[in-house]
């Protein structure tokens, strides 16, 4: 099975052939997040540059739905991790990439799927609007095993194929699917306890390398992952408003949370100013709006300082499935990739989509 992927899109694309691979220069990764950045990637299998109408070309990289996901779990979590850990995410991404190609249930006609994911030229992207997918220069062997292990298994909901999403750390209670995206309810994608993502998150504070097991390197950057705090002055933040919403409040007087999901995190947010006051949400609007990037996560307290504006937070990214410091946790302590699919994603079940040998 083949999935196509959009790598870039650039006024230019550098590109260099090599015998079997090949190299994108400046990619950029992590778009509008703190971790945003550019790096040389190099892929195996077939690349398609697509001028665009407006000018701009497009690198799309048609490859093998195993060997993308070897390279999905490589830049998403460390190949050092623990194995189970790296076969509980070949699992979920296997899952996801297959919705995202429009084959949502076991029993779809996959001759006549229709892409989910929102693009036109490719099924899904190689950024984190997708999912992580950076070539090869992260992929080991272990990456290679863990998905040959788990080769065709999806997560299922009676014969329907799981949303699996997934966060980096979930703070420690993960987050109900409709207060991150559409009011729509999703049984598996419940908000659950977790207490293993606070443990490393504790070990941090005596060494600065406890994560380096299981993260990858610009990953590691990000020290407080668990519990964070931000800062503002009325008029930072005012500033801030404006240029991420387009948007004159005028002086800030207020944030108010009108709505929060089970985890604690915000959905519905009052923003009062001076000038006019406005309800925003969901949960990654608020973090993009308040934040010159984005807020780790919409789980946060505000407190007044002063004039200013203290934002006392938890966790990083939506908080909806699994969370990947946690299950890290989890596979650590000697919990297998089916346990680990099992808290997270409560009432699913494990299925081949298709057999091991194909």
């Amino acid at each position: 099975m083949q999935i196509r992927v959009g790598i870039l899109t650039a006024p230019h694309i550098e590109v260099e052939q090599r015998e079997h691979t090949f190299l994108l220069k400046h990619v950029h990764i992590g778009i509008g997040f703190h971790w945003d950045r550019f790096e040389d990637q190099e892929f195996e299998g077939a690349l398609d540059i697509v001028h665009n109408p407006d000018g701009t070309e497009t690198a799309i990289n048609t490859i093998d739905l195993e060997d993308y996901l070897t390279s999905v779990i490589s830049s998403e979590m460390s190949t050092h991790s623990e194995l189970e850990l790296l076969k509980a995410h070949a699992v979920i991404s296997r899952s996801w990439a297959m919705r995202a190609m429009g084959i949502t249930s076991l029993d779809d006609d996959r001759q006549h799927r229709q892409p989910t994911a929102g693009h036109t030229l490719f099924d899904v992207c190689a950024d984190d609007h997708c999912q992580r997918y950076e070539g090869l220069r992260r992929r080991n062997e272990r990456a290679v095993n863990a998905v040959n292990a788990t080769r065709g298994e999806v997560l299922t909901f009676g014969n329907e194929i799981c949303d699996c999403r997934y966060h980096k750390c979930c703070g420690g209670k993960t987050e109900e699917f409709e207060t991150c995206w559409e009011d729509k309810h999703i049984p598996y994608l419940e908000s659950v306890d977790c207490p293993y993502c606070g443990k490393v998150a504790q070990r941090l504070l005596t060494d600065h390398r406890a994560h380096q097991g299981f993260l990858n390197d610009y990953d590691q950057e990000t020290l407080n992952f668990h519990d964070w705090e931000v800062t503002y002055s009325p008029e930072e933040l005012a500033s801030i408003i404006r240029e991420k919403s387009g948007i004159d409040f005028g002086d800030i007087i207020a944030l108010n949370p009108l709505k929060r999901g089970k985890s604690g995190r915000i959905c519905e947010l009052e923003i009062v100013g001076s000038k006019r006051r406005m309800t925003i949400g969901k949960e990654l609007k608020i973090r993009l709006w308040l934040s010159p990037k984005c807020l780790y996560s919409s789980w946060f307290d505000i407190l007044r300082t002063g004039n200013g504006f203290r934002l006392q937070g938890h966790g990083w990214g939506h908080g909806a499935g699994l969370c990947q410091i946690g299950a890290a946790e989890m596979a650590q302590e000697g919990f297998s990739y089916r346990d680990i699919l099992a808290h997270y994603y409560p009432n699913t079940e494990l299925k081949f989509a298709y057999l091991k040998n194909i």
